[in-house]
């Protein structure tokens, strides 16, 4: 047996240390600084690897948007590329071609009517800094309108529901843009079309319909939005255009429903923006924004600079950037082609559908709006008249699901409706027939275990007192 006092190293961490014999499983994980020395491979991918251990598995994972299973090629194909900057165009120019190629692909997806070879769009981290794009352009295109008019240019305003992503509050702080919101109701669970002309003004930059709503899985009518539009700008003279915020409905609309008219077929549809680590089934890291045509693209947009002896233009907010889900959105493209992604997205839509009949149809739940489900996103809630002698929420109910590892997201709607708690499922490649009546069973015994309940629960209790509830939080913007 080897002397540890002629060998120090033994139990710090050297190569003849078993992972759980050594020193660094007996010290608590750094906090605040960096450690003293150095140890194995193995001992720090196993004290990274259980820090994480404990939380739900992702494909459980039903509150996220984001792809959580992708097959073991695009996972080799993307691990490969791990080490790539994608703004480094000079030194891997084929990357830089294959995201324009993609670019390419999703404007044709959306009917672009551009004719030049390479299309106007641009590759971003992820949804939020795609709308970021489009609502910046919008911006930066009235702002110019104005300027040519000789008419003020600093109140400008943008309309649309207050079923928005976070990311839409952020452009309008960061820009100081009158954010403009047409509430949801039950009477209009999407975007109210006649309320949000009436909220627009010679000011109004753009209206921002979303396809993918991520509080109700509904989409916005942007076809009647358009023609709305069309009459009140040739009445005012005014050019309010639409950006779609189509960070899911963007890969779901053109393969399962080609011939509804929501994107560039429509006259004042001028950019789109989507999530390829959403539906678009990459890995998280991506997104996309598409214009109409390079000419609603503002120059001053696109920035030029001397980067490792070549010039390398960019549109984005960001500039680093990984190169791995460019090449893992080619990759599906590829792979899947037209009907592949059709056949997915069918899947997930019909499982959605049949979580939406399972669960409507026990005693304790209705869905959110008694509609054919358009995405793969089934929102439900209580019935008001069961809700009346429960003694728990559905909050109790996503605790009881998280105890079988579960992540169903409860949460309160939107201003004007927030007294109104629902729970959300995401159903994503990955996510099976056999795991959804997995997950229906889980909450069927969940519920017959809160039925039980002799006294309610405090999330009850600070309902019926209208207090605010100190649950877990849930992130809207659809991440």
């Amino acid at each position: 047996m080897l002397d540890q006092k002629l060998d120090p190293n033994y139990r710090g961490g050297d190569a003849k240390t078993d992972v759980f014999g050594s020193d660094a499983m007996l010290q608590a994980a750094p906090v605040e600084k960096i450690p003293a020395g150095s140890t194995t491979e193995q001992i720090a991918y196993q004290m990274v690897k259980d820090e994480t251990f404990a939380q739900t598995q992702p494909r459980l994972n039903l509150a996220t948007f984001v792809t959580t299973y992708m097959d073991e090629y695009a996972t080799k194909l993307m691990n490969e590329a791990i080490n790539i900057n994608y703004v480094d165009e000079t030194e891997y120019p084929r990357i830089a071609v294959m995201c324009q190629k993609c670019i390419n692909i999703m404007a044709n997806l959306w009917n672009t009517p551009e004719t030049n070879k390479w299309k106007a769009g641009a590759l971003a981290i992820g949804s939020s800094e795609a709308c970021m794009l489009g609502g910046l352009a919008a911006l930066k295109r009235w702002k110019a309108r104005r300027k040519q008019a000789g008419k003020p240019y600093d109140k400008p305003n943008l309309v649309m529901s207050t079923g928005y992503q976070v990311v839409w509050e952020k452009f309008c702080n960061f820009w100081d843009v009158e954010m403009r919101l047409v509430p949801l109701t039950t009477e209009h669970p999407t975007l109210d079309v006649e309320a949000a002309i009436k909220l627009c003004n010679e000011n109004t930059i753009c209206v921002v319909p979303i396809q993918g709503v991520t509080w109700t899985g509904l989409n916005d009518d942007v076809e009647a939005l358009d023609a709305a539009l069309d009459k009140y700008n040739a009445a005012t003279g005014n050019e309010v255009c639409i950006h779609i915020d189509a960070a899911t409905g963007g890969f779901i609309l053109p393969f399962l429903d080609p011939d509804k008219k929501w994107d560039f077929r429509l006259k004042w549809v001028l950019s789109i923006s989507t999530s390829g680590h959403k539906f678009g089934l990459v890995y998280p890291g991506l997104g996309w924004v598409v214009w109409k045509d390079k000419k609603y693209l503002p120059e001053d947009m696109s920035f030029t600079v001397d980067y490792l002896g070549a010039e390398v233009t960019q549109v984005g907010l960001n500039y680093s950037r990984p190169a791995a889900q460019i090449l893992g959105q080619y990759y599906q493209f590829i792979r899947l082609g037209f009907e592949g992604y059709k056949n997915v997205q069918y899947n997930s839509l019909m499982i959605a559908r049949y979580l939406d009949r399972q669960v409507s149809a026990m005693e304790a739940f209705e869905p959110y709006a008694p509609v054919e489900l358009p995405n793969p996103i089934f929102v439900w809630r209580m019935k008001p008249s069961f809700q009346a002698t429960a003694k728990w929420t559905l909050y109790d109910l996503q605790d009881k699901l998280a105890q079988k590892g579960w992540m169903v997201p409860a949460y309160a709607m939107p201003a004007n409706i927030e007294q109104m708690v629902v729970m959300r499922v995401l159903c994503k490649q990955g996510f099976s027939r056999d795991m959804a009546d997995m997950l229906i069973a889980d909450i069927q015994f969940a519920v017959n275990e809160l039925n039980k309940l002799e006294y309610p629960t405090p999330t009850r209790i600070a309902m019926e007192k209208n207090l605010p509830l100190k649950t877990k939080s849930f992130n809207h913007t659809g991440k």
